[in-house]
C-alpha cells in the first residue's frame, strides 16, 4: 500500500498503444487547441480594443475568453505531450497543480456565466437602470468575485484531495488529473470529507444554476411583452448565446459526473471528458459572435487592421 509520501508521479491514461494513433491524436489535439486559442484570443483583443465595446456584456466575455483560454491550456498541452513522446507520467505535484487550475477556471467561468444572466436580466427587465447597477465598478467587482469563489473552490477541493495520503495505486483513468478519478486513489476516510465537500459545492452549483433559470423565466417574461417584433429579435440575440453557453457547458458536466453507472466505461469516461474540455472553450466564441453583429464587425476590423499592418511590414 502506497501513500503521498512515497508517490513521485502518477500515471494518466493513454489514448493510444499504437504510434500512428498517438501522432494522429496528438495533431488532433494540437488543431483543436490552436483554433481555440486562436478564436478566443480574436474574441479578447477584438473587445479589449474597440471602445464600442468597452460595456458590461463584452467585459463579462472578456473574461470568459479569457478563462476558455486558460482552462483548454490545462488539459491539452499535457495530453499532447504524452501522445507525442509515448509517456503517460505526469508528477505528483504537476497533478496536483493540474486539477487545481481546471478547477479554477472552470468553476471561475461557471460562476461568470451566473454573473452574466444577471447582467441579461438587468439589460432587458430593467433597462432604466442598467448604468446604475452595472457599471464598471460594479462590473469589476462581480467578474472579481467570479474568480475569487473559483480560486476558493478549487484550493479547498485540491488541498482535500491530496493533504491525505493515497492508498490506491498511482495509475489515473482520465487523460488529465480529474477529481473523481483522483478520488479513487484516495484513501477511505479522505474520500469521505472530500464527499462532503462535494455536497456542498453541489448545493452551490445548483443555486446558480436555479438563479440562471429564474433570470431567464423572467427575461422571456419581458421579452414576450415587447411590442415590435424587431424588439423582440434584438432580445432574443442578446441571451441566446449565453443560454447556449450555459447549456453546453452544464450539460456536458452533469453527464460526465452524474451519469448512471450502468452506462459508465473508461472509453465513454474518457469521450466524455474530452468533450466537456475542448468542446466548450472551442464553440464558445462561434456562439456569442455568430450573431451579434456590434461583434462581427469588430473582428472585421481587427483583422483589416492585422493585414494592413503585416502589408506595411
Amino acid at each position: 500500500m502506497s501513500n503521498s509520501s512515497s508517490i513521485t508521479e502518477l500515471l494518466l491514461l493513454a489514448f493510444a498503444d499504437t504510434r500512428e494513433l498517438q501522432l494522429l491524436t496528438f495533431w488532433l489535439f494540437l488543431s483543436i487547441y490552436l483554433a481555440a486559442l486562436l478564436a478566443n484570443g480574436l474574441i479578447f483583443t477584438a473587445i479589449a480594443c474597440d471602445h464600442r465595446l468597452h460595456t458590461p456584456m463584452y467585459f463579462f466575455l472578456l473574461n470568459l475568453s479569457l478563462l476558455d483560454m486558460a482552462s483548454i491550456s490545462t488539459t491539452v498541452p499535457k495530453a499532447m505531450d504524452c501522445s507525442i513522446w509515448d509517456t503517460r507520467a505526469i508528477s505528483y505535484a504537476g497533478c496536483a497543480a493540474q486539477l487545481f487550475f481546471f478547477l479554477f477556471f472552470i468553476s471561475s467561468e461557471y460562476f461568470l456565466l451566473t454573473v452574466m444572466a444577471y447582467d441579461r436580466y438587468v439589460a432587458i427587465c430593467k433597462p432604466l437602470h442598467y448604468g446604475t447597477l452595472l457599471d464598471s465598478r460594479a462590473c469589476v467587482h462581480m467578474a472579481a468575485a467570479a474568480w475569487g469563489t473559483g480560486f476558493l473552490y478549487a484550493f479547498l477541493h485540491t488541498a482535500s484531495t491530496f493533504s491525505p495520503p493515497l492508498c490506491h495505486g498511482n495509475a489515473v483513468d482520465q487523460f488529465f488529473c480529474e477529481l473523481p478519478q483522483i478520488l479513487k486513489l484516495s484513501c477511505s476516510d479522505s474520500y469521505l470529507s472530500e464527499v462532503g465537500l462535494l455536497v456542498v459545492s453541489a448545493c452551490v452549483a445548483f443555486g446558480c444554476f436555479i438563479f440562471i433559470v429564474l433570470s431567464y423565466v423572467q427575461i422571456f417574461r419581458a421579452v414576450l411583452r415587447i411590442p415590435s417584433e424587431q424588439g423582440r429579435h434584438k432580445a432574443f440575440s442578446m441571451c441566446l448565446p449565453h443560454l447556449t453557453v450555459v447549456s453546453l457547458l452544464v450539460s456536458t458536466a452533469v453527464f460526465a459526473h452524474l451519469k448512471p453507472p450502468s452506462v459508465s466505461s473508461p472509453l465513454l469516461d474518457v469521450m466524455v471528458a474530452v468533450v466537456y474540455t475542448l468542446i466548450p472553450p472551442t464553440l464558445n466564441p462561434l456562439i456569442y459572435s455568430m450573431r451579434n453583429q456590434e461583434l462581427k464587425d469588430a473582428l472585421r476590423t481587427l483583422m483589416a487592421g492585422s493585414v494592413s499592418a503585416a502589408r506595411d511590414c
